[in-house]
């Protein structure tokens, strides 16, 4: 056996460290894609849940409504034509939201396979607040919640953005103010042209909360 010569010896010496140093480089890139992919998981399971929390939220108002409609119709109104007309035409509305709710949830398939996008159209923010007010009036009417605009925002508003996604938001803010707020008070909504933000305003008694 060849005796290797001290140069020698030090040069596969440095080429085992270099080796090495590579092998711990590409270990702790990987640990690091690792806890990236994970921490995508874990934020990608919470929108995942709080979607499905959102949808089954969305559902119950349109499915109360219709129930309301037709149990005012059972109770009678069938029989007055100024008012049964106008009850199912608001259940037809009702209908329409629930299959736009049941088509959002094809948007996690979309999200899961990387081809979800914001459908992106002018409208009238005004009128889309207007059908937010007619879904919701049964249940402000429960807790005698009047559902208002406030004062110079009776005028219509372009904006361009999902509607859909807006209308989802809007429900959930008007709902959750009906919900927590008290009893004979209002809700006025008003619109400021800041980039189209729109701010809701609950109000008790002369209490108002922004």
């Amino acid at each position: 056996v060849e005796k290797l010569q001290p140069v020698e010896k030090k040069k596969q010496i440095n080429s085992f460290r270099n080796v090495l140093e590579e092998v711990e480089t590409e270990v702790a890139a990987w640990v690091e894609e690792q806890k990236q992919e994970m921490e995508k998981q874990k934020i990608w399971a919470e929108y995942r849940r709080n979607f499905m929390g959102d949808v089954s939220h969305e559902l119950k108002t349109p499915i109360f409504n219709i129930q309301g409609y037709i149990e005012t119709l059972l109770d009678g109104a069938v029989d007055e034509p100024h008012i049964n007309r106008h009850f199912l035409q608001k259940a037809s509305k009702n209908v329409d939201r629930l299959q736009t709710i049941i088509n959002d949830l094809e948007t996690i398939s979309r999200l899961e396979s990387g081809d979800s996008m914001l459908e992106l159209r002018t409208f009238d923010i005004k009128k889309l607040v207007e059908e937010v007010f007619e879904e919701l009036e049964i249940k402000a009417a429960a807790r005698n919640v009047a559902l208002i605009f406030k004062e110079g925002a009776q005028q219509g508003f372009k904006v361009k953005a999902d509607r859909e996604k807006v209308h989802q938001v809007l429900i959930n803010l008007v709902h959750n103010a009906i919900k927590y707020g008290k009893n004979n008070g209002y809700i006025k909504l008003s619109f400021y042209d800041m980039e189209r933000q729109i701010l809701i305003e609950v109000a008790d008694n002369g209490a108002g909360i922004s």
